[in-house]
């Protein structure tokens, strides 16, 4: 067997040059054309090799490798044939094409199998065609977010809408109301300035009469202070609250605005830790639950301000744990299922008729609770009524007498009284309302000063270095120049003057910008007295 191998390789055969009778041409032809194909062989298979190392993603690489192996045997047969010329080895030739049959006849069927894979893959062409369409989508998709981002600006636009619709729509229901009560305060003022005038020789009957009027003027004071609170629109301003007073200074907006067939009760607990809240907001929050109920008493019942402290656990809120006050607002009304109480506090969610209701009143009041670090909850059932409750975290007693409210702190300052040196003291007035101004400047000659009255700020400003006032009383709301701008550009003349704003603007921001250590703030409508005190404490400071 040995013999027979050695035989077929190492056998004595004529070597191929004898086949072309050694005829040079012949040869070299040979020669060179299998020099030409073999180096050509041999370059194709590098080249794929180093394609397929340089770029290891590329889908069919073994299919290269193969290829290249395949192609490497050709090469070395058309060495083979070179070296035959002058040497008889064809049995390693015949081994040399054996291996390269090998390479080529898996190599053929594994590419045919290939192909289907291979035409899927796309053309140049073809991927630009996707990529125009893709390009098209891009664009479409980024209009139809220009859609969407001008119609989310338009809702918002809407939400903001929608809720000074909703205070609006709730001073609307109170109009009837409030005009029945302005016109009883407007005829107790009347009656009462008439019969002054008609017996002012009676000093014990104008006093009685006179505290009749001013006790009106309160009652007036405090509902359109409610009504300006209700209708502005402002940040959240977080300060200190004790939420008893707040109840029940919105008691009588409540009472008004339910009507006769529902009873107001009240069940205020004791010592009340306060809390941090937006007191306007809250306010609005109360009024909003009050509207609620009403409407879920369409034949009357029963509604219930609650209040009381309670000590909540860790997950009770999401939040710590603590000490919260509650607000309760608890309604003998129809209730509500619970698919309707579980989307009760989204915003616009409403199972009122259109024009009936915005759905804004629970989501608000949520917010506002949220917001102050509490939460809101509801508990229902259907004919069972309704309680929400608002839940607010309490304040430490020591913190919260370290931080009074700005304007709360100067009203409640300790006035000292017109000292004998205050005589002649030398007041501008700036108002552009004329009888308001004539009132100011009759109270303070009455208290000794000498008074300069001004209808706008401009002609104040003018006339400021020839008066050199001891005090200005400054109009807050005023045409042209405002009390705001008043003030800087007085600041920026007289540095330390005195100056009293009085003013019955809803938004206080704008307050805040200009009041400062030498500056008092006094609300419309006022007292005499009051205008008088805080004229005594400036011209002392």
């Amino acid at each position: 067997m040995l013999d027979l191998i050695r035989e077929f390789i190492y056998g004595r055969y004529a070597p191929h040059g004898y086949c072309l009778l050694w005829q040079p041409e012949l040869v070299w032809t040979h020669v060179v054309s299998d020099s030409l194909i073999a180096l050509s062989y041999f370059s194709i298979p590098l080249a794929l090799i180093h394609f397929v190392r340089r770029r290891r993603d590329v889908e069919f690489g073994w299919m290269i490798w193969l290829f290249a192996l395949f192609i490497m045997a050709c090469g070395t047969s058309h060495l083979m044939s070179i070296w035959n010329l002058w040497h008889g080895d064809y049995g390693v030739e015949a081994l040399v094409k054996v291996v390269t049959a090998v390479a080529s006849v898996p190599t053929a069927i594994l590419l045919w199998r290939l192909i289907p894979k291979a035409l899927a893959v796309p053309s140049p062409g073809q991927l630009q065609a996707a990529n125009r369409e893709l390009g098209a989508l891009v664009k479409q998709r980024d209009a139809a977010l220009a859609d969407l981002t001008s119609e989310i600006t338009q809702r918002e636009r809407a939400e903001g809408a929608l809720i000074q619709a909703q205070k609006i729509d709730a001073v609307g229901q109170l109009t009837g109301g409030i005009a029945h009560d302005f016109n009883n305060l407007l005829q107790v003022i009347a009656g009462n300035l008439d019969l002054i005038k008609q017996r002012s020789d009676d000093p014990a009957r104008v006093e009685r009469w006179t505290d009749n009027a001013l006790k009106s003027v309160e009652r007036g004071t405090r509902l359109t202070g409610q009504l300006l609170a209700f209708s502005r629109t402002q940040r959240l301003e977080l300060k200190t609250v004790d939420i008893n007073p707040l109840v029940t200074g919105v008691l009588d907006l409540i009472e008004r605005t339910i009507g006769v067939a529902i009873q107001l009760e009240t069940d205020l607990a004791a010592d009340l830790d306060p809390v941090q809240a937006d007191q306007t907001q809250l306010e609005l929050a109360i009024l909003n639950l009050a509207l609620n109920a009403r409407d879920a008493m369409p034949d009357g019942g029963r509604l219930i301000l609650s209040t009381r402290q309670v000590s909540l656990a860790i997950g009770e809120l999401g939040e710590q744990p603590g000490e919260f006050v509650e607000i309760g607002v608890t309604d003998t009304g129809i209730g509500m299922p619970p698919e309707v109480a579980e989307r009760a506090v989204e915003p616009f969610y409403t199972t009122k008729d259109v024009g009936h209701g915005t759905g804004l009143g629970l989501s608000m009041a949520f917010g506002i609770a949220k917001q102050s670090g509490g939460t809101l909850k509801i508990r229902t059932a259907p004919g069972e009524g309704t309680t929400v409750t608002i839940l607010l975290r309490c304040e430490r007693r020591s913190a919260a007498s370290a931080n009074p409210d700005r304007h709360a702190r100067r009203a409640s300052d300790k006035l000292v009284p017109i000292h004998a040196n205050q005589a002649n003291a030398r007041v501008m007035i700036v108002d552009d309302d004329d009888d308001v101004r004539r009132v100011m400047t009759d109270t303070l000659e009455m208290l000794g000063y000498e008074c300069h009255d001004f209808a706008n700020g401009v002609a104040a400003l003018a006339a400021l270095p020839d008066l050199s006032p001891k005090l200005v009383v400054l109009d807050f709301a005023m045409p042209e120049l405002n009390g705001a701008e008043v003030a800087r550009r007085l600041r920026s003349i007289a540095p330390e003057m005195p100056i009293i704003f009085v003013s019955g603007y809803a938004d206080s921001n704008a307050l805040d910008e200009v009041v400062d250590a030498r500056s008092w703030v006094l609300r419309k409508p006022f007292q005499a007295s009051e205008l008088g005190r805080l004229a005594g404490l400036s011209s002392a400071a």
